[in-house]
């Protein structure tokens, strides 16, 4: 059974470009509860350990520059089957693939600056999830 629960985040460059409250709207405008959310930075150790899992790729160093260059907004967010239509709206990693609707369509300007993280499956919404937030910081 699905999870009704999904993790996301705000990078950077949405943050740096002021897109932060068009983003939350689209987010709750396609149905999603926001039960925990707040504004914070990742050190390099945090994102380091976020993005694990592609610790062997030649973007990594990249990547972990990018989200600790400024601040980001971490939420969790809540609805049926919420992994798989949070994908959905934040749409293709590329931008210049994304559908028409989608966050990353209207504010992302490339794959690496793509304005939105979503989970990937149920199992790392949680884990994901587990990692920004406490237990008394969701609703």
């Amino acid at each position: 059974m699905a999870s009704n629960r999904t993790f996301t985040m705000i990078k950077p460059d949405a943050v740096e470009k002021g897109n932060i409250g068009g983003i939350l709207n689209m987010i709750t405008e396609g149905g999603f509860r926001i039960v925990s959310l707040k504004l914070t930075q990742l050190t390099v150790a945090d994102a380091q350990q976020f993005y694990a899992v592609h610790s062997e790729r030649p973007f990594f160093g990249e990547l972990v520059e990018f989200m600790t260059r400024g601040p980001i907004v971490a939420a969790i967010l809540e609805k049926d089957n919420a992994v798989e239509d949070f994908r959905t709206l934040i749409g293709a990693t590329n931008p210049a693939d994304a559908a028409e609707g989608t966050i990353r369509k209207k504010y992302a300007t490339s794959i690496g600056e793509n304005a939105v993280h979503g989970s990937d499956s149920d199992e790392n919404a949680a884990i994901e999830g587990a990692f920004h937030f406490a237990g008394r910081e969701m609703f």
